[in-house]
């Protein structure tokens, strides 16, 4: 009775487990324009607006943000903006020109089986497999390892039963054509071109006219001039904030005041969409509030008070090999023989797994030395690695004020 009670049990967790993915899935693949859990904020040059998921235009008093239940609809419709999709079209039937933007390559960032839930990752690094549906292939931002789409999971092999899941730049673009079947659509992606030539090409065919929409990454944030390009949407504008980078809503904030800055850079007037999930975000305010200085004024104070770069240093040491135990071990040794470091004031953190903690078969750990500003950091790290002798194909690099922490 023990035994089919417990077999009973194992198969309701099962199909709760595959219920859940189901759900996940569905949720993660809803229509990227249309999402109601989305917001859109609107900023131009004269007003700050914010525009709820269902398309009513809300202006913020005093620049506060927050939602309401349309008071100002009519505005909306005065302005002609309801929607990102509606102000898309406007611009198309106006004969000027779109991009919508999202900072995120490929097709989308994961692929989930819906009979086991598991997902596709490299088997080289610890990092999710990307599908890039233009070249029919899932592939490793890590490592660059590429591989066909496989047809069944490559855990359960059940077939066709994967998943894509979350939006990439080529998902964007697919659902564009659906939504706009007659408008010209360009896509910039440094996955589509083979060289610097024919993405230049590309470019100056973009600037002479021959685009509606332009969908593009980062590519496209600076550096270009398209003389009929009035509309920006931004999708999902807070991807950069999230994970550990220091200087994640220094990156952010400049990001999305270069992609805004592309639209009405000629005669005609610009208006620039950021979709958010985090309207309240101090980076998301800034940019609305066109707050530069108050911006770079909060993010210097806050930087003083933690004491790092520019009020403080920082080393960043990375060890890797393909022996978890000997990396761990050489981390361990290093944090027990910190007094070169210590003598200058310094702190030692870690030995931890990295944030990507395997790339290309090798296990990464990091140490991060912070220390006060002023101090010789560079002599002091070289001090406390010089008796270390690396042994096998262990690997130690130091990197001073990172700008990378994974």
């Amino acid at each position: 009775l023990l035994g089919r009670f417990e077999e009973k049990l194992s198969e309701h967790q099962n199909q709760l487990e595959r219920a859940s993915v189901e759900l996940v899935r569905e949720w993660r693949t809803d229509n990227i324009l249309r999402r109601l859990e989305a917001m859109l904020v609107v900023a131009d040059a004269r007003r700050t607006f914010l525009l709820s998921g269902t398309g009513d235009l809300i202006e913020p008093d005093d620049g506060v943000l927050g939602i309401g239940s349309g008071g100002l609809a009519a505005t909306a419709a005065a302005r002609g903006e309801g929607t990102l999709a509606e102000a898309v079209e406007a611009r198309v039937a106006k004969g000027e020109q779109a991009l919508l933007f999202l900072n995120r390559r490929g097709y989308a960032p994961v692929t989930l089986c819906r009979a086991c839930g598991q997902q596709v990752g490299c088997p080289h690094c610890d990092a999710r497999m990307v599908e890039h549906r233009f070249l029919k292939r899932l592939m490793c931002h890590q490592c660059g390892e590429t591989i066909p789409i496989p047809k069944a999971c490559p855990s359960c092999e059940v077939e066709d039963r994967l998943a894509p899941v979350g939006p990439g730049v080529e998902r964007l673009a697919e659902e564009a054509a659906a939504l706009f079947p007659d408008a010209r659509q360009a896509v910039l992606s440094s996955d589509l071109f083979g060289s610097a030539r024919a993405l230049k090409a590309e470019i100056e065919r973009i600037a002479d006219g021959g685009a509606d929409i332009i969908i593009g990454t980062q590519l496209v944030a600076k550096g270009h001039n398209f003389p009929l390009l009035t509309l920006v949407g931004v999708i999902d504008a807070d991807l950069g904030l999230q994970g550990s980078d220091l200087r994640a809503a220094e990156r952010t904030f400049q990001l999305m005041r270069q992609v805004a800055g592309r639209a009405g850079r000629s005669e005609k007037a610009g208006l620039a969409l950021l979709q958010t999930y985090q309207p309240e975000h101090p980076v998301i305010r800034a940019i609305l509030a066109g707050e530069e200085e108050a911006f770079w004024k909060a993010e210097a104070g806050e930087r003083q008070a933690a004491g790092v770069p520019p009020y403080g240093r920082m080393a960043g040491i990375i060890l890797s090999g393909t022996d978890t135990a000997q990396v761990f071990d050489l981390g361990n040794h290093l944090a027990r023989n910190d007094g070169a470091l210590r003598a200058i004031g310094a702190q030692l953190y870690g030995p931890a797994p990295a944030p990507i903690a395997r790339i290309r078969g090798r296990h990464r750990v990091r140490l991060l030395v912070k220390a006060p500003k002023g101090v010789a950091l560079q002599d002091a790290v070289a001090r406390w690695l010089a008796p270390v002798r690396l042994k096998g194909d262990l690997r130690l690099a130091v990197d001073i004020d990172p700008q990378s922490f994974f």
